[in-house]
């Protein structure tokens, strides 16, 4: 059993790690007045436990001549199974969420050019079990 206190310690090092992923075992366990090994120990079972998924950037696409969008998928609830293995194999496709909110699934895009999106988001509206498909390009990161 996770005490308290060890979720709290967790938490700060997730807040630490979210800002700044790059941010080293010695330098967190100053910040939180902890070893250096008891920050390698506690980030070592997050990631075992699945909480840490992987270390990651942000990259704002923009600046390097890409476009993403954010892209919510509606599906026919006995197709959803299929619909996600085919958009798995989509190489633009960066991230895919299953949600409960205006859409069934929202998928992170990362595309060439618009044209390239269009092209990404006709192939997933033709995929067996898509209802529909509605784009949301990033036009800035804001936070």
């Amino acid at each position: 059993m996770v005490r308290k206190s060890e979720i709290n310690i967790d938490n700060e090092i997730l807040k630490i790690l979210k800002n700044n992923s790059r941010t080293s075992y010695t330098e967190i366990g100053k910040m939180l007045n902890l070893s250096e090994g008891t920050i390698r120990k506690r980030v070592k079972k997050m990631i075992e436990n699945g909480i840490i998924r992987k270390f990651t950037l942000i990259i704002d696409y923009r600046k390097i001549g890409k476009v993403e969008s954010l892209t919510g998928i509606n599906v026919s609830p006995e197709s959803l199974l299929s619909v996600i293995e085919e958009i798995k194999k989509i190489d633009e496709i960066d991230r895919i969420y299953l949600t409960s909110g205006d859409h069934t699934i929202i998928v992170n895009i990362i595309a060439n050019s618009f044209e390239e999106l269009d092209r990404i988001h006709k192939k997933i509206k033709n995929i067996r079990g898509v209802i529909n498909v509605y784009p949301a390009p990033i036009l800035e990161i804001i936070k």
